[in-house]
């Protein structure tokens, strides 16, 4: 049995994301079993990451219910600076948080994070140029390849992908399969 099979993830998309850190986690979530589902401000749309891959939402942020979704992942690149202008992706995220979903945030992505109020008192890791950010939303800034504190799940960048995909597959797992 896959271990996050019948888990919906919903992996956050505007312009300008890292393709890598789009592609690379929902390819192995959907091996885990997972159902990804691209969620942006407008869909369907079409949006283009920095390498120029393209990626076609599913559902608006707007549109798209809490209950439906069993995680939240937010790739980095420009995309999050583009993210945290849209009050509806904002809102998903910061309820997530609130629902006790897990939220994970690689590379920039923390930057929602932080529009979000959900880095306060919390552990966080990020690319080193938002730290700053992190530390002056009150949270704990670190420097390691994966943190996790409670469902909130964070790593650096692209080479931390697999342990920050393996961090998403884990929270999603039921204790009993662990």
């Amino acid at each position: 049995m896959k271990p996050i099979k019948d888990k919906c993830i919903a992996i956050l998309i505007e312009e300008l994301f890292d393709d890598e850190e789009v592609i690379e986690p929902s390819d192995r979530l959907r091996k885990a079993g997972a159902t990804v589902v691209f969620v942006g401000p407008t869909a369907p749309s079409d949006y283009t990451g920095l390498n120029g891959r393209v990626v076609s939402t599913d559902q608006s942020a707007g549109k798209i219910k809490l209950a439906e979704i069993d995680a939240v992942v937010i790739p980095g690149g420009f995309a999050p600076g583009k993210m945290r202008m849209r009050h509806a992706m904002v809102d998903l995220v910061r309820d997530a948080v609130e629902a006790n979903k897990p939220v994970a945030a690689i590379c920039h992505g923390p930057q929602m994070l932080i529009s979000a109020n959900a880095v306060r008192d919390r552990k966080i890791t990020c690319w080193p140029s938002i730290a700053i950010d992190i530390k002056n939303a009150g949270g704990l800034y670190m420097d390691r390849q994966v943190i996790e504190d409670h469902n909130i799940i964070t790593s650096r960048k692209i080479d931390d992908v697999e342990a920050f995909s393996g961090a998403i597959i884990r929270a999603l797992t039921p204790s009993s399969e662990q």
